[in-house]
């Protein structure tokens, strides 16, 4: 019951996401944003998901219909079973010893929900923005793995929990570079601006989802931007201590928007060799280090 309450919660919390989203990018651009839907457009994304349900599905004839109709789903599915590994306060939904390690294991799979929605349609170009969307990610994952197994090793646990109570001081204060390098690695991890090399031409349009329409791409917009809030929960259990979690996550959230209104995107070559070239190495660098720390603290 917890969890499906928590799930809940999350899924709520994507609407009102989507509305801070919109305004932040209107007054970046001098404008107001949605505001006419109930108070100050507070009633907007409720519009809006209520429009997209309800219009009609079709699809072409050289998709694969099945897979087509089930991905969508599964890509959201496989987003809300992260929830009950993730601790709220000092409570845990599903108190597994190793969770972080399940964590891993689920995160992985949205890599195949991806590729199967860009295959299933048939088509060139949802074909290419999987294509670009799949090597992003595995890329990407490389580095954020990496990180997340220097904050195990410097907490000596697979256990959200324990990674939080060990914290006596944050561990981003010491490790503020790593903490750059995560925050660059959970926008590519997600396929966000400046990283949003799925639709990065004007023939992709909307990468891999670009032959989807109404509720499979209601569904799978609601899967990205649960990421993003799970990614930014995850953040706060690795770098940030259990007290006042609040804060600092409402100011990640909004600085995850902000950046999609402050930067232009990248080229997809520079994307390669900032974690191949830069990432990569300087992670395996300091990974050791924490190894030596460690032995030489027992």
């Amino acid at each position: 019951m917890n969890s499906l309450i928590a799930i809940i919660s999350i899924l709520i919390a994507v609407a009102f996401y989507t509305i801070l989203e919109r305004k932040i990018l209107g007054y970046i651009q001098i404008r107001k944003g949605p505001n006419k839907v109930g108070f100050m457009g507070i009633l907007q994304p409720f519009a809006d998901a209520i429009k997209l349900f309800n219009k009609s599905l079709s699809s072409t004839d050289n998709s694969n219909f099945y897979i087509t109709l089930f991905t969508p789903s599964v890509s959201l599915f496989l987003a809300m079973i992260l929830i009950p590994l993730l601790p709220m306060s000092n409570f845990h939904f599903l108190d597994i010893k190793q969770n972080m390690i399940t964590f891993f294991i689920i995160s992985s799979l949205s890599v195949y929900s991806i590729l199967l929605i860009g295959w299933s349609t048939n088509s060139k170009y949802s074909h290419i923005g999987a294509i670009r969307s799949v090597a992003q990610m595995i890329s990407y994952e490389v580095s954020f793995f990496l990180i997340i197994l220097f904050i195990i090793l410097l907490s000596n646990s697979f256990n959200f929990l324990q990674i939080m109570l060990h914290q006596n001081l944050w561990y981003f204060l010491g490790n503020f570079f790593l903490f750059l390098m995560w925050l660059t690695s959970i926008l590519a991890e997600v396929n966000r601006s400046p990283f949003d090399f799925a639709e990065g031409e004007s023939g992709l349009v909307s990468g891999f989802n670009v032959e989807y329409m109404g509720g499979w791409f209601a569904l799978i917009f609601l899967a990205e931007y649960s990421n993003m809030i799970i990614l930014s929960m995850l953040t706060i259990i690795l770098f940030m201590p259990l007290i006042k979690m609040l804060f600092p996550f409402i100011i990640l959230n909004i600085l995850l928007l902000w950046v999609r209104g402050a930067y232009p995107r990248f080229r997809y070559d520079f994307l390669m060799n900032l974690n191949w070239k830069i990432f990569l190495p300087m992670i395996l660098f300091i990974t050791p280090m924490a190894l030596l720390f460690l032995f030489w603290s027992f």
